[in-house]
């Protein structure tokens, strides 16, 4: 059993490169568990949330305007080089990413995973690989995730912090810098083949529109839990009423992390 991680449930730094292991991974896991971070994990948009480190906390009116969602990493490029102009240290940026809260029973969420040995868990995200590492470690949960799959991002030498794209790819309905199930295929595909097996089930859970995407490539074992009356929720409701039986994996909307938990434990009753 994985040791619990105490400050968990305080919604709580360097930071690793995307896809880097976290921990040795335990073959003996039964299910893999994706994470969105913004407003999944976390209960806000940590780009917004970084503003709290400017004078006056509100970005300019020329970044406040609504962004294309294809180009969301250069949008989140603007604002960190208008952090860096208005003179925000990496220090301030970092306290305002560790004041950001967990979303309602995330702690709790967090918490039953770590007290697990069958879940081994993901983050797959379009925030970046500072801002989440930042996050995970002020929440002593890093230690729950084998991987991190994020935009890269680091301080150059002027103190700004410089994103990068995770990968490209081709995909028509995803941000240029990032499709999630591109990423999710690879990963189960590759740990299929390092563990002998298959993943039992495959749980995904998220908020966005573009978490859509990576569930479509799931089936009728899995489940997605999107966050009620975020967009993810919505867009599911109206491809189910558009295209049944289209959308494969089981659907179970959640306001609270403990929904979740206790959704999971009834998974684990199966044995």
């Amino acid at each position: 059993m994985r040791q619990r991680c105490p400050g968990a449930r305080a919604p709580q730094h360097r930071t690793a490169r995307p896809s880097t292991e976290r921990k040795t991974s335990n073959m003996a896991t039964r299910f893999l568990f994706l994470f969105d971070f913004d407003e999944t994990l976390i209960n806000e948009n940590s780009d917004n949330s970084v503003v709290r480190a400017v004078p006056f906390q509100k970005l300019p009116a020329s970044l406040s305007k609504t962004h294309s969602p294809r180009f969301f990493l250069e949008h989140s490029q603007q604002i960190m080089t208008f952090l860096n102009e208005s003179g925000v240290t990496e220090d301030a940026i970092r306290a305002a990413i560790q004041q950001i809260p967990a979303s309602p029973g995330g702690a709790a969420l967090l918490d039953f995973l770590l007290s697990q040995d069958d879940f081994e868990c993901v983050v797959v995200s379009d925030a970046n690989s500072y801002f989440i590492e930042t996050w995970l470690r002020h929440a002593r949960a890093q230690n729950l995730f084998t991987k991190v799959f994020t935009n890269p991002a680091e301080f150059n030498t002027n103190g700004r912090l410089v994103l990068h794209p995770f990968h490209s790819h081709s995909c028509p309905r995803c941000p240029e810098n990032m499709c999630k199930q591109v990423i999710l295929r690879e990963y189960v595909s590759k740990r299929a083949k390092e563990r002998g097996e298959p993943f039992q089930k495959v749980f995904y859970i998220g908020d966005g529109e573009n978490d859509i995407c990576p569930t479509l490539a799931l089936g009728q074992n899995d489940t997605v839990f999107p966050r009620r009356g975020f967009p993810m929720h919505k867009i599911i409701e109206d491809l189910q009423k558009a295209q049944p039986g289209v959308y494969k994996p089981a659907v179970v909307p959640w306001d609270r992390g403990e929904d979740v938990v206790d959704f999971l434990k009834k998974v684990l009753q199966e044995k």
